[in-house]
């Protein structure tokens, strides 16, 4: 690989060890146009990249405490539902109109992140004493439907399933930054499994080019984690909201010039 495919495998993991998502939208641009692999293969590489690092990462994570095991298991079994659905629809809804949607989404999402937190007194307290934040019918059947709409949309875009993941899991199933980034991760990887595995067989896989990605995206992603893990969860939150307007300004400024 050429050094700046390099530096996009570890920028990769980087990502994905620090935010929880963003793999996919490095990875792909990456094999596209750094390494000339064609589009249905790039995006089906991609996925098998980013289920690999992205569980890995989780591990890592999970051994921090940092992975809610029940939202992770109830939101990623909905979202395989919300995520056809919303596929399903984005085959007759035109590119530009998918991509300024998942824009204004994340526009949407990285405004209520950097919003002052008003206090909650139920999830300050169980990030302090270390409880799981998400363990009433009630928030679990949130967790259910949150996972149906972000996997509809997930669908629908096409990309950007930890964009909606992580956002969705702090806003929404109110848990801790560090606990959203460790059980998107695992979410991410459930879901990119899926996609690979609905690619083989269709389109040609370079196995060795994976291989060679996915380790140095590896080792970027073990450098994320341990960053993360030394940074506030406001600090993260922060850092997401901006990394998040970053990315839909890219996608509008290439969608519409």
């Amino acid at each position: 690989m050429t050094l700046s495919a390099i530096l996009a495998g570890l920028a990769t993991g980087i990502v994905l060890g620090i935010f929880g998502s963003g793999g996919s939208i490095i990875t792909t641009p990456a094999l596209l146009y750094l390494l000339q692999v064609e589009p249905k293969s790039a995006i089906a590489m991609s996925l098998g990249i980013v289920a690999i690092t992205a569980t890995l990462t989780a591990f890592q994570h999970w051994l921090k405490g940092n992975v809610n095991l029940k939202v992770t298991a109830v939101f990623g079994f909905f979202g395989i539902f919300g995520t056809y659905a919303g596929a399903r629809l984005g085959v007759i809804t035109p590119v530009v109109v998918q991509l300024t949607l998942f824009a204004l989404v994340m526009y949407a999402a990285a405004w209520k992140m950097l919003r002052p937190a008003r206090p909650h007194r139920s999830v300050g307290a169980a990030a302090v004493i270390g409880e799981d934040v998400c363990a009433s019918g009630r928030c679990m059947t949130h967790v259910a439907v949150h996972g149906i709409v972000v996997g509809a949309l997930t669908g629908l875009v096409g990309v950007g399933g930890g964009f909606l993941i992580v956002p969705a899991l702090v806003l929404l199933s109110r848990l801790p930054m560090k606990q959203a980034i460790g059980s998107s991760l695992a979410i991410v990887a459930i879901k990119s499994y899926a996609g690979f595995a609905g690619y083989l067989g269709a389109v040609t896989i370079d196995y060795g080019l994976m291989a060679v990605f996915t380790s140095v995206a590896v080792a970027g992603s073990v450098a994320g984690t341990q960053f993360a893990h030394r940074v506030s969860g406001e600090a993260l939150k922060k850092g997401f909201a901006v990394f998040l307007m970053l990315v839909a300004s890219y996608i509008l400024f290439n969608n519409y010039l």
